[in-house]
C-alpha cells in the first residue's frame, strides 16, 4: 500500500485535517443593573489574536470548513482513485516489510501534522487547551482511519495494521507533550531532497514510481525522504544557557528502493527488470535544527510563518550511518 505522501500527490490524501465537533456555549452572567449603566466597549479581536473564551463565529467557520473538505475529500478520493480499481469485501493486509517503513514514518507524521494543524484551529477558535488537545490531536488518527477503512475494501490493498499504529504514534507524539509539558519539547519533522537516478534503468524506473516533475519526485520519492525528531534542550533546562532556538535532531531515512520489498519489476511493457545488486538501506543521521518558534519577534504574521515553518527540518550540516557499514557526513543536508 503507498505511504502517505505518494498517495496525497494522486489526490489520495487532503492537506486539512477534520473534526467535527459539538461545544456548549455559557454565557457570562452579571449581577449589576444596566439600566444606568453603559458596557464597556469590547475590545476587537485581531485576526491572529486568541479569543479568551469561545467565538462562535470562529468556531462556526472551523467546523463548517473542515466538514465541507472532508466531505469533498471522500468524493474525490472514490472519484479519482478508488473507482479505478475493483472493489472487495474489507480485509486487513500486512505492508509492515514495505519500502523499509518509510511510508509508515510518513503516516505517523501525517497524523501528528494533520492534529497539529487541527489543534492550532481549535485554539484560534477559543477552544479550551484541553479540549483543543484531544479533539485537535486525534483528528489526525480519525482521518487516516477514514483512509484506512476505504483502502480495507479495495482489492488492491487492505486495511493495515501496522498504519493505524504508526497512525496512533503520530498523535501521540503531539497529545502527550501538550499533556506533559504544555508544549512542543520534541517536534516531528520532515526533509526531502532530488534525486538524480544516473542509471537509465534505475531513472525510467524513478519516474515510473516517484513521477517526473521536481515538486513530484521531492514530495514522493522514499529514497529521498528523511523524518526527524528536533529536541530542544533549553525546554528541559530553562535556567541554562544552551541557546533557546538550537534543537539536536535525530533523523531517519532509506535509500536503493526500487520496488515496495524487492528490487525487481515487471515493465508496462511485460519485460522483467532484475536490480538486486543495488543495495537497499537505511539511514541514520545525526544533526543539528533551528527551532523557528522560539526565534523572538513582536510581529504575529511572522510568528505564525515560523510556526508553519517549524515543521520541516532546517538544512544544516550531518552525520549519517547507514546499514551499509558507511558513516558519511554531509556539509548541508535536507
Amino acid at each position: 500500500m503507498k505511504g502517505f505522501i505518494s498517495r496525497f500527490l494522486k489526490v489520495k490524501q487532503t492537506i486539512i485535517p477534520v473534526a467535527v465537533m459539538v461545544c456548549c456555549f455559557k454565557p457570562a452572567l452579571h449581577a449589576q443593573d444596566t439600566s444606568f449603566t453603559t458596557p464597556p466597549p469590547k475590545q476587537k479581536l485581531g485576526l491572529l489574536d486568541i479569543p479568551p473564551t469561545v467565538n462562535k463565529g470562529r468556531l462556526i467557520g472551523v467546523s463548517v470548513g473542515g466538514v465541507v473538505a472532508y466531505g469533498g475529500t471522500l468524493a474525490a478520493l472514490n472519484e479519482f482513485w478508488y473507482k479505478n480499481y475493483p472493489r472487495s469485501s474489507f480485509h486487513f493486509y500486512n505492508d509492515n516489510a514495505e519500502w523499509n517503513q518509510i511510508d509508515k514514518a510518513g503516516h505517523a507524521y501525517s497524523a501528528y501534522l494533520e492534529g497539529k494543524i487541527c489543534m492550532e484551529m481549535l485554539r484560534w477558535a477559543g477552544v479550551k487547551d484541553k479540549t483543543a488537545i484531544w479533539v485537535g490531536g486525534l483528528s489526525g488518527t480519525a482521518y487516516q482511519t477514514i483512509i484506512e477503512i476505504l483502502d480495507g475494501y479495495s482489492a488492491e490493498w487492505g486495511f493495515s495494521m501496522g498504519d493505524m499504529t504508526m497512525n496512533l504514534l503520530g498523535s501521540g507524539i503531539l497529545i502527550s507533550q501538550y499533556l506533559a509539558w504544555g508544549e512542543e519539547r520534541i517536534q516531528f519533522k520532515f526533509s526531502t531532497h532530488f534525486n538524480n537516478y544516473t542509471d537509465p534503468e534505475l531513472r525510467t524506473r524513478a519516474m515510473s514510481l516517484y513521477g517526473t516533475s521536481v515538486p513530484e519526485r521531492i514530495l514522493k520519492d522514499y529514497n529521498a525522504q528523511t523524518y526527524w525528531l528536533s529536541v530542544n534542550p533549553w525546554s528541559f533546562n530553562k535556567e541554562s544557557r544552551f541557546p533557546k532556538w538550537l534543537n539536536i535532531a535525530v533523523g531517519y531515512g532509506a535509500d536503493g528502493m526500487f520496488g515496495g520489498y524487492t528490487n525487481t519489476w515487471t515493465d508496462k511493457y511485460g519485460t522483467p527488470h532484475d536490480r538486486t545488486d543495488v543495495q537497499r538501506i537505511r539511514q541514520f543521521y545525526l544533526a543539528p535544527d533551528i527551532d523557528l518558534t522560539k526565534i523572538k519577534t513582536n510581529k504575529k504574521g511572522l510568528k505564525l510563518l515560523f510556526g508553519a515553518l517549524n515543521v520541516i527540518k532546517f538544512p544544516l550540516p550531518a552525520l549519517e550511518i547507514n546499514t551499509a557499514g558507511k558513516v558519511r557526513f554531509h556539509p548541508i543536508y535536507f
